[in-house]
């Protein structure tokens, strides 16, 4: 298979849903909502820190079109937690639907449901509330045994032991180490200790959190809604709510970008909640602002790396500290602070002797933060990375060559990393290849180009996973139709990055058809059969490996059925594609008249249901390289070129892949430059649109030049590993270090923004 010529794998064939979105057809989310749903809108807290002495919507319940209005005293009392992971979660439950107590600036008081926006907005100017204000937790670094809990409740509860303790403001804490770092510290020539801090970028994506509930005509609540999750959401809502996982439905329509943030239940609980009251259909639609101020941004944090080394240039240890912050609830802290350092330490595999890895995950009363594209390893890669080029600096070697010097490559076993090898690794051909793309000879040294312009160039390497080993499942269903094609039943979300389409080419592949003879469903939990969901990078390799298993055993059947009607033997069948052929006889069987045949009394469906969950985490890989142009009056940073050489195992479709690569790079540059989180003094947040919150446009990047580096994973479909997430992750570093070449000072605070730039000169 590895070296198999594939007629549909690895080629660039047209997303499937790409004339729907071209031409405007109504997929979206608040497309298909029914036209008389009532609007359900949030009044939300101006405080941090606050209980709700009393709550008067008696004039708001008189405006005309008001259906009802709900408050903390209206809603289930169950706690739970709104991230979309595997049960049991390993986030506390923390939440209710309303709660007395708010704990963030945009924490919900109150629940609106009007026949119309106008009256919904009305009456929620009418809203009096009382407030008891309470001290706020703003500080991270203060947070933990800190005298202010942010959740000083008693039914506080964890599913999961995370080393958690509210009564701490600790959401998690733990400590992983192999070797004897301080003795390996202290035999090293040069001794890094750096300490790192990131922001909690929003994700911007284009369509905003939005969900439509409605009543089914058996009684059950249906649930249509822009999510990465649908299992995951449904099991959030039936403990929410406190009903049966049987008596509700979710489904996904298209989504207009996730990027993570939709991993994490924002808006479903409260139309749920409305038509669970009320029996009618109910609207949500996050406004920009709403997204910005009480969405689920990428953690908030402060990264300490010790690195060790020799005069060669041999890195020996590796100590990282994470402080993270989760924001007013725990949802995914757990588990995004464990990438800082498990995607990045393994990058040095080579000469690492010993290394350790402690981490404190904190409650604040600040916004909570969820999943981002990245998920943790973004903010350790750029610490890591910053560290390595600085090393590379004080000893004078080109940080390339530091980097062969100690990279992990194929065959090493990953201490690190689970002890796993990398049995796929083309991370020493990346940087090959990327040095020559970007002629990184001639753009590293620094060039003046007079009018107090520099140019100057930085580097940095990643790596992510391609799932979460032995916990996420991916399933699929492919069903022969009585045309000849096929059926494919997911529950995969595609968020815009074309998993329909790479799934459906999986089919094609495997058995032997085209794309466009395979029509793809889901995500409903009504229909599809289980899956985790799209995150965690996994949908390409494990769902993807659960299609080809799916595929391996719907052949069998349909050899099965054609050997019968051939009286042929089974194992004397030849599946061509199109027909079913008996090799010893000159008999032939179309597919579509197997189908037919299983609809005249036959006893074997033509269908296939398989799931795959994976031990291993087969690490995709990339090298970055940008190259920028510094203004030393103004400080202002122009992104001129970016060079990316990935390795994700076998590009399924290259065209995709590249997109998905120069997707990241630029939310990566944005992270680097300009996005930035910011609040005042009582814990409100500065950034309430994209007016404030700038994001790059394609103005901003410059010249992206992409391109793969093939290696080929055993255990993945078609040697292919994932590629969703670490595209973002070497942007950071590499403009970090091209900043310091420019003007010699190191920046460790992201965003690096022209003002920093001129006040921090050297």
């Amino acid at each position: 298979m590895e070296n198999k010529a594939f007629h549909t794998v690895q080629h660039s064939v047209r997303k499937k849903d790409a004339m729907q979105l071209l031409t405007g057809k109504p997929v979206y989310t608040d497309d298909l909502a029914p036209k008389d749903a009532l609007i359900v809108k949030l009044l939300r807290s101006p405080h941090a820190n606050a209980i709700v002495r009393s709550i008067d919507t008696e004039k708001a319940k008189k405006v005309p079109g008001i259906v009802d209005i709900y408050t903390w005293e209206d809603v289930p009392k169950n706690r739970y937690s709104n991230a979309g992971q595997t049960y049991p979660e390993p986030s506390p439950y923390d939440r209710l639907i309303i709660d007395r107590h708010v704990r963030f600036s945009g924490d919900v008081v109150a629940i609106i449901a009007a026949e119309h926006e106008k009256a919904a907005l009305q009456a929620m100017r009418l809203i009096r509330v009382e407030y008891d204000v309470l001290e706020a937790v703003l500080d991270f670094r203060k947070a933990k045994d800190g005298e202010i809990l942010v959740h000083p409740e008693e039914d506080w509860s964890v599913p999961c032991d995370m080393g958690d303790d509210h009564r701490r403001n600790l959401v998690a804490t733990g400590r992983t180490s192999a070797g004897d770092i301080d003795a390996v510290v202290k035999d090293c020539d040069i001794v890094l200790d750096r300490t790192y801090h990131t922001k909690a970028f929003q994700q911007g994506m284009m369509e905003t959190f939005r969900t439509y509930t409605e009543m089914d005509a058996y009684g059950r609540l249906h649930v249509v809604s822009s999510t990465q999750i649908v299992f995951h959401c449904r099991r959030i809502l039936s403990r929410a709510l406190g009903i049966p996982k049987s008596r509700i439905r979710v489904e996904k329509p298209r989504i207009g970008g996730g990027f993570g943030a939709k991993q994490t239940s924002v808006s479903e609980v409260y139309p749920a909640f409305v038509t669970w009251m009320t029996g009618r259909p109910a609207k949500l639609i996050y406004t920009r602002e709403e997204c910005q101020i009480a969405g689920s941004p990428r953690h908030e944090m402060e990264v300490r790396v010790r690195l060790g080394a020799d005069r060669d240039g041999r890195i020996r240890a590796l100590d990282i500290y994470t402080l993270s912050n989760s924001g007013a609830y725990g949802e995914h802290g757990s588990t995004t602070v464990g990438l800082t350092a498990e995607k990045s330490i393994p990058l040095y595999t080579g000469g690492l002797e010993a290394h350790r890895f402690a981490y404190d995950v904190v409650y604040t009363n600040l916004q909570s933060a969820g999943a981002y594209r990245g998920y943790g390893a973004t903010q350790g890669i750029f610490a890591v990375e910053s560290t390595v080029n600085e090393l590379a600096e004080q000893l004078g070697i080109d940080p390339t060559v530091l980097r062969e010097k100690n990279m992990v490559q194929q065959g090493m076993t990953m201490p690190a990393y689970y002890n796993e090898i990398a049995n796929s690794c083309a991370l020493d051909r990346c940087m090959s290849r990327c040095r020559e793309l970007f002629d990184w000879e001639q753009k590293y040294p620094v060039r003046d180009m007079g009018n107090g312009k520099v140019r100057a160039s930085g580097v940095a390497i990643a790596m992510q996973g391609s799932c979460i080993p032995n916990v996420d499942v991916g399933s699929a269903t492919v069903r022969l139709n009585d045309d000849g094609g096929y059926h494919l039943i997911i529950a995969a979300a595609d968020m815009g990055t074309g998993c329909d389409t790479i799934l459906s080419q999986m089919v094609a592949e495997c058995m032997d058809c085209s794309v466009e003879d395979v029509t793809v469903f889901g995500a409903d939990t009504d229909a599809s059969p289980y899956d985790s969901g799209s995150y965690a990078s996994s949908t390409t390799y494990v769902t993807g490996t659960a299609v080809v298993k799916a595929c391996e055993e719907l052949k069998g059947k349909l050899c099965a059925i054609a050997a019968k009607m051939m009286d042929c033997p089974k194992e004397d069948t030849c599946f061509e594609g199109a027909n079913i052929r008996c090799v010893s006889g000159n008999k032939a069987v179309t597919l579509s008249d197997v189908c037919y045949q299983t609809q005249l009394g036959g006893i074997i469906a033509p269908e296939a249901t398989a799931s795959h969950s994976s031990p291993v985490s087969p690490p995709p890989y990339m090298v970055g390289m940008a190259e920028i142009e510094l203004d030393r009056v103004t400080g202002k940073v122009e992104v001129l070129n970016y060079t990316a050489v990935v390795d994700c195992g076998t590009p399924v479709n290259p065209a995709l892949a590249r997109v998905q690569t120069e997707g990241g790079i630029v939310q990566g540059i944005g992270h680097t430059l300009m996005e930035n989180v910011t609040y005042d003094q009582k814990g409100r947040p500065m950034e309430s649109s994209f007016m404030q919150y700038r994001m790059p446009t394609r103005l901003d990047i410059g010249k992206l030049r992409v391109e793969f580096e093939q290696s080929y994973e055993p255990t993945g479909p078609f040697g292919a590993k994932s590629i969703g997430e670490i595209v973002i992750n070497t942007p950071a570093p590499a403009i970090a270090h091209a900043i310091y070449r420019a003007t010699g000072v190191w920046h460790r605070e992201l965003p690096i923004t022209a003002e920093r730039i001129i006040m921090d000169k050297e």
